[in-house]
């Protein structure tokens, strides 16, 4: 039966939906996280009557036609990238973006990938790195002897180093943006690549039209609102009941049909 098939591609889509949210719940407290939010797409048609056909010879036309569907399908898992909350920390290596930009990661490897996670320290070399270790770009490293470090809305970070009076600016932190952020792919450790869809990356620096600020001492929580989480986990739990009900329907109107042929 046709009903038990359809029904059967609705239990997958609601299966994926779960999956999705309880990745978004698990996340609710990842720096910099941004929620994903699944879309659908309804499956084929059978057409049994178009719109418009003739329905007599006298040229009457159906004012509606008879199409049954063939289910659903889930078409993407895309993220929202709306501004998390920004929270203090009181680490002076922490720098939240309050904006569109994204932090430049140099990976150990040579490649270049994006993030909106700041929570940044220094290594052995007293560089700024991510909490992997990987380098935050154009490579800033700050004097051993510095008694302080400031990181302004620019993204320039400035260290005062004994012997001077002044603050010896050590660089400034590189942000880009893209057209498309959403196009994104993510691959774990709060970093994202480029692909086909986000297209390049833009270049600037904090305080550049589109790109945001930087604010030190402080993080981007996750975007994840966990009441919504569970209202759509709610939904999502109802729609596949309610497929499941449809294949046990189907099931008994067979096993209906086929005593009754047998009767």
């Amino acid at each position: 039966m046709r009903a038990m098939q359809t029904a059967a591609t609705g239990m997958m889509a609601q299966e994926m939906n779960v999956q999705v949210i309880s990745n978004n719940i698990a996340n609710v407290r990842t720096t910099g996280y941004k929620r994903q939010q699944v879309h659908f797409q309804d499956l084929l048609y059978e057409n049994f009557r178009r719109a418009g056909s003739a329905t007599s010879d006298q040229n009457t036309q159906a004012p509606a036609g008879t199409f049954i569907g063939s289910g659903v399908k889930t078409v993407s898992t895309g993220r929202v990238m709306t501004q998390g909350n920004i929270s203090p920390t009181e680490k002076p290596y922490d720098v939240a973006i309050r904006g569109e930009g994204f932090f430049r990661i140099r990976m150990p490897d040579g490649r270049t990938t994006y993030s909106r996670d700041g929570s940044f320290d220094l290594d052995a070399q007293g560089q700024l790195v991510t909490r992997d270790g990987y380098q935050v770009e154009p490579g800033i490293t700050v004097p051993n002897n510095a008694s302080s470090v400031s990181i302004n809305a620019q993204g320039i970070v400035e260290a005062m180093v004994p012997g001077q009076t002044a603050p010896q600016q050590l660089g400034q932190i590189q942000l880009v943006r893209f057209v498309n952020k959403v196009g994104l792919e993510s691959i774990g450790d709060n970093l994202y690549i480029e692909t086909a869809a986000s297209g390049q990356p833009i270049d600037g620096f904090g305080g550049g039209e589109g790109f945001g600020t930087l604010q030190q001492n402080y993080l981007e929580e996750g975007n994840v609102q966990a009441v919504t989480e569970l209202s759509s986990l709610i939904a999502a739990q109802r729609a596949y009941e309610m497929n499941s009900k449809v294949i046990t329907a189907a099931d008994q109107m067979m096993s209906a049909t086929t005593q009754m042929f047998r009767g």
